[in-house]
């Protein structure tokens, strides 16, 4: 039986590709939804003209991450000067832009970010981007517009204090966005004519129309409801749960109807009113990891459960104060998680299911670090607000291989872009530049 709080209008009844080609890096997390790839032979040393086989001007700029389908490379641009969000495809092996569309007016509601920061998505046939304005459309890769909709134009403005920037999320059949937000308006965002209530939204791909939209209630206060997380799919023991973190607690969903399975809250007992959730969640070995904000712990609850969990349901919380990441979603790779704290700019790696801090080692770099982690080839890629980009060894003990700076141009501040590896090159976007490295 549905419950009262989702709402459904149809089922999905047909079958969707799984992300299957490993080359690929088909949306913000990659084809593992966890920050890793399987891709090999990956340059290690480079500079901005040394050993790139191509740079890309863009129009704008955007925190987005770069999907790569075959010989296609999509991304998105916040154009300053004439207040354009535009979506962009380009040719793999030339950086050629093949096409530019333009989606949506606008650009951004702060200065710290703008409305180009959700990630695109790509099946292989279609690509669809959303911006922190609302605005989500769909494109052939000929760049042929499908359907188009505004998510605060169908379901109520925003109210959100912070550019909102959560990235959809295409899996088992559906698109699916997240609206994690203040229950009332907030500098004048928001509804005023009736809740602002949070939710999980699941979309027919083909059309764009609403399959079901489930309420999640929250017990959080004023920016503590505010997320910019990702929602991430995982199976464990034969179940698929759709994974969502934000207004002081993780839960997990039917992927089929958003029915909420199980719900464990809070790394917040005070509840403090400005702890707003930015990194996503990453699940491997039967736990999933929420993180806490402002320099609080990272936890591992156990996956399986059902109801409302208790602390006896969690594998382990980190009490090292280097284990936190306030922006940054950690990665799993090779069997660990690695977690990136952007503002002690140290990168630790954790064992799965125990907790265990193997190693810390610190990314001395001129800047924070807010992109998250990837991890491939055997290493672990990173890059800080200014463009310095850190490679280090995936392993038991600290190896940092390199720094390489990627900046220096007076739009690469606060650089967000996760650097994606795919058919044997790396993908690093600055602020107004993609660079393709590698033969």
């Amino acid at each position: 039986m549905k419950t009262a709080k989702t709402f459904i209008l149809t089922a999905a009844a047909v079958a969707w590709p799984f992300f299957s080609q490993a080359a690929n890096w088909p949306q913000w997390r990659g084809p593992e939804f966890n920050g890793s790839s399987t891709e090999r032979n990956l340059p290690v040393q480079w500079s901005k003209t040394e050993n790139v086989k191509w740079v890309t001007e863009l129009p704008g700029v955007s925190a987005a991450t770069p999907a790569v389908w075959n010989n296609h490379v999509f991304v998105t641009a916040a154009i300053r000067s004439s207040q354009e969000l535009v979506a962009i495809a380009l040719d793999r092996r030339t950086g050629k832009i093949l096409w530019q569309q333009k989606v949506s007016d606008g650009y951004g509601q702060d200065n710290r970010s703008n409305y180009a920061s959700p990630s695109p998505v790509t099946d292989g046939q279609t690509v669809w981007f959303f911006f922190g304005n609302g605005e989500l459309a769909a494109f052939d890769f000929n760049g042929k517009k499908l359907w188009a909709r505004n998510i605060q134009r169908d379901y109520g403005p925003f109210a959100f204090l912070w550019t909102f920037s959560s990235s959809p999320l295409l899996y088992d059949g559906r698109l699916y966005l997240q609206v994690l937000q203040r229950d009332v308006p907030v500098n004048g965002r928001g509804r005023t004519d009736g809740p602002n209530d949070s939710y999980l939204l699941a979309m027919d791909p083909r059309t764009g129309k609403e399959l079901w939209r489930h309420i999640r209630p929250s017990d959080a206060r004023e920016e503590s409801r505010e997320a910019f997380s990702t929602p991430i799919p995982f199976t464990h023991r034969g179940r698929r749960e759709i994974l969502i973190v934000g207004g002081d607690c993780i839960s997990g969903h039917d992927p089929a109807t958003g029915r909420e399975y199980w719900r464990w809250g809070t790394w917040n007992p005070q509840r403090i009113t400005h702890w707003r959730l930015v990194p996503s969640p990453v699940a491997a070995e039967g736990v999933v990891l929420a993180c806490a904000p402002k320099g609080g712990p990272v936890t591992a609850v156990k996956l399986g459960r059902n109801g409302v969990l208790s602390d006896s349901d969690l594998a382990w919380q980190s009490t090292d104060r280097a284990v936190s990441t306030d922006v940054s979603t950690p990665l799993y790779y090779q069997g660990r998680f690695y977690v990136l704290n952007s503002d002690r700019r140290t990168l630790s790696c954790i064992e799965p299911t125990t907790g265990k801090v193997i190693w810390t080692g610190e990314l001395k770099g001129r800047s924070k670090i807010e992109a998250s982690p990837t991890g491939a080839d055997g290493k672990i890629y990173s890059i800080n607000h200014s463009g310095e980009v850190f490679i280090v060894a995936a392993g038991d003990t600290f190896n940092l291989l390199a720094t390489i700076p990627m900046g220096g141009d007076p739009e690469d501040r606060e650089l967000r872009s996760s650097i994606v590896p795919a058919y044997g090159n790396l993908f690093i976007r600055t602020g107004t530049k993609l660079y393709c490295i590698g033969k």
